[in-house]
């Protein structure tokens, strides 16, 4: 899955949250804290989130220093002379 896609799925969630929003409002359902502007800055938040995560998970997988497995990986890689 590619970021633009995984932004794709976002607009779909803000818009199935805005979708059930005018339906709580034409019930007569209101809630002070779901509002237009809060869904616009919840999905705002996520599409921002969406490349510090992708990024983050990329230093963590290409990290040596976080589990005993990617320390033994480093060392067989020193051993080989490969890094």
């Amino acid at each position: 899955m590619t970021a633009d896609k995984l932004k794709q799925y976002i607009g779909l969630f803000g818009g199935l949250l805005g979708a059930v929003l005018l339906f709580l409002q034409t019930l007569g359902i209101s809630f002070v804290w779901f509002t237009d502007d809060s869904i616009n800055a919840f999905t705002e938040v996520l599409v921002k989130a969406v490349p510090f995560v992708l990024v983050a998970y990329g230093v963590y997988k290409n990290s040596y220093i976080i589990t005993k497995k990617a320390k033994e990986q480093e060392n067989e890689l020193k051993e080989k002379g490969l890094k």
